[in-house]
Formats: structure tokens, sequence, C-alpha cells
């Protein structure tokens, strides 16, 4: 295991947003008007999220977005959690932001509009990808513009590439994502790269993405059924906790950033499935994106209490 300062910094060029998010009995359908049952106004934004877990699992991160002046108050969940925030650029732009629907089965519905996460410039993206350290990460999504130019600064400077295309989008096919070390997907999102059926087997479509992307660590999310990682012919499958779910807005967020903790400091694949697996079924017993990620505290407690997961290796 690493110290701190050994460790390597992970750059997080990622969306922010405010989440307008409404608790309904059902999600609404067409031509119906719902009243809600709750409303709250929250930190979100899948890059917002992922720097956030990345933080509060113990991680060393700096986010590198794009922020409407009016919204300035986002920065303070972020900094709290230890965030460097120093490369978030404030703008007379609207921020990005969602409305999301939440039922009570827990399932949920988003709009989302990107507003200033769409406004980096060829410069500004420059200058960002100068001031990383060399042999660090970078950690990307999909909610913010130019993820190829990105993706190739990045490389170029030496930097080791994490992705999580969500939301996908029809250009991520078309990214060359033979530059990513870490491609971390949802079942829907992998039979989507490798244009399968999302009721494929999940055997054949790991086959699939490792014929597809040779090399490219996977990790393979599966909701209740687990999470598989995937690396060149090693294979790891973990089960899922079961626990009564509140609302799963950031649960694959979570799972990402306590699992890119875990790595930075130099744990091992199992662990950092298991601490990632149960910082997600944290997540969902709580309502909200940003509010309901858990504290390391709070994770090591639950590995403590919750049945161990069942890991094969194949």
């Amino acid at each position: 295991m690493t110290t701190p300062n050994e460790r390597p910094m992970i750059y997080n060029y990622g969306s922010i947003n405010i989440d307008h998010v409404y608790r309904v009995p059902h999600l609404v359908r067409p031509g119906e008007t719902l009243a809600s049952t709750g409303f709250r106004q929250v930190l979100g934004g899948k890059g917002a999220n992922q720097s956030l877990a990345l933080a509060r699992a113990g991680g060393q991160v700096a986010h590198w977005g794009r922020l409407g002046q009016i919204d300035r108050w986002a920065l303070e969940p972020l900094n709290k959690a230890g965030v460097n925030t120093a490369h978030v650029e404030l703008t007379a732009e609207a921020s990005g932001h969602a409305l999301i629907q939440v039922d009570d089965d827990a399932e949920n519905a988003i709009i989302l509009h990107p507003g200033a996460n769409h406004g980096f410039s060829d410069k500004h993206l420059q200058a960002l990808v100068d001031s990383a350290v060399e042999g660090s990460w970078l950690l990307m999504q999909n909610e913010c513009n130019a993820p190829e130019r990105i993706m190739r600064l990045a490389a170029e400077r030496g930097l080791t590439i994490a992705f999580n295309p969500a939301p996908l989008s029809a250009d991520v096919a078309t990214l060359p994502l033979e530059l990513c070390r870490t491609l971390f997907l949802n079942r829907g999102e992998a039979a989507a790269l490798v244009g399968y059926d999302a009721s494929s087997d999940t055997q054949a479509l790991l086959d699939a993405l490792e014929a597809r992307l040779p090399g490219i660590e996977v990790v393979l999310t599966l909701g209740g059924e687990g999470v598989c990682y995937q690396h060149g012919s090693e294979r790891v499958i973990a089960s899922a906790h079961q626990v009564t779910a509140v609302d799963t807005t950031a649960a694959g967020d979570t799972f990402i950033g306590y699992f890119l903790a875990a790595r930075q400091r130099g744990d091992d694949i199992e662990r950092a499935l298991r601490l990632a697996s149960a910082a997600a079924a944290l997540c969902v017993q709580q309502a909200g994106a940003a509010p309901s990620i858990p504290s390391a505290d709070a994770v090591d407690a639950a590995l403590g209490s919750l049945p161990a997961l069942a890991i094969e290796r194949r």
C-alpha cells in the first residue's frame, strides 16, 4: 500500500450539475401532470459525484470543471470533502442542471441540460493537461464536451485514463478507447459498445469487450447481480449486497469513486470490489446524489456488518 505522498493524483475532467430532485409516486407519463411529494436542490453531475466519492473514500482528487458563478455554493461540499477545486472555472453561463424524478420503487428518470459543462475550449483543455503531474490519472465521464481532445492530450502527457462513458451517446464508439487503461460500464453501455443486445449473457459481453479492446481493464457493474472485473484473461466476479433501495441516482458514481480510491492507494482488486460494493449499497439506501455518497468510516463499518460478498475468479 502506498503512502499519500506516493499516490498518483487523479484529475477528474467532470461535470458539475445542480440537481432538482422530485419525489413522485411513479415516473410521470406522457400528457400527465403529477404532483411531487418532495423536492430538493443539491449538488450533482456524474463528475462531481465521482470526485466526492473519491475524496470521501480517502483518495486524492483534483476536479477540472466549469460552474455558473451564481451556483458557487456547489463547491462547498466538494471542498469540505477534500476535493481540490482550484481548476474549477466560474463562468457567467448557466450551470449544468438535471431534473430528476425518483419514484416509490427507487427508479429514476432524468432530464439533463449540459450548460457550462459544454463550454471547455481547446486552450482551456491544453492548460489543464499541462498543469497535470505526469504519471497521474485522468478520470472522465461523458457529460463534458471535447472527450476525444482531452483523451488525446492526456495520453500525450502520459496520464493514465479511466473512462465512464455515461450517459452513453452514439459518438462514444468512435472515441479512441484504446487510449484508456480502465473502462467503467454498466450492462447497457457494454452491450452498445460491442453491438450486442442488453440481455446478452455477461460472459459473452466480456468476451466481446476483450476482443474489441484487448488488454483494457473493464469494470462491468450489473446492479443487483453484482460486478465483474476483467483484465486480459483475468476475471473476478463479485456478488451484490441485497439491500432495500430508496434512490439509485449516484450508486454507480459512488462505486467508481471508491474503486479508484482503493486502487490509488494500492489495494488489490478484491479489496477494491468489496469497498466499492459496500459504498454503493449504502448509497442506494439514502435519497439524493451527492448527499447519499457515504464516508469511508461508514463504509468500513458496513463491511463489518454486511454479509461478505461471494467472489469468484475465472
